[in-house]
């Protein structure tokens, strides 16, 4: 994530190209859109949201969110970076097995501690490992 700077009044990122206004050197965000990166923050807090309320539920010890590569979005509890690649596999696997292609079909891995559950919503697999009850 980067760090946002305010000097002379103008907001700054890392890494900006620098350019000249009125012999005046101050940066420019010419290749980050800010409001783009404030919708990343907000989209970034609002899953951060999400897996903090789904691990509220007594029942649940680990979610995961992931991209289509199987690159980490978020995860909490017993579902961690290295379970991205598998889960993401997984769905599409699955997906693959089914008629519809606008079906999203839910894999489940039952064991007797418990089960993972893992489906995909467009882009994002999201898998939530449940205990037995």
């Amino acid at each position: 994530m980067a760090t946002l700077s305010a000097r002379d009044g103008h907001l700054t990122v890392p890494g900006s190209v620098e350019e000249v206004d009125n012999n005046k050197k101050r940066s420019s965000c010419s290749k980050l859109d800010f409001l783009s990166y404030l919708r990343s923050l907000t989209m970034e807090s609002t899953l951060e949201q999400h897996l903090d309320d789904t691990m509220k539920n007594p029942a649940v010890v680990g979610v995961l969110c992931t991209d289509q590569q199987g690159h980490n979005l978020g995860c909490r509890g017993s579902l961690s970076d290295e379970h991205g690649g598998v889960v993401s596999v997984l769905a599409k696997q699955a997906a693959a097995l089914t008629r519809d292609p606008t079906d999203s079909p839910t894999v489940c891995l039952e064991s007797e501690s418990g089960n993972i559950l893992v489906r995909s919503h467009g882009t994002i697999t999201v898998a939530v490992h449940k205990i037995a009850s």
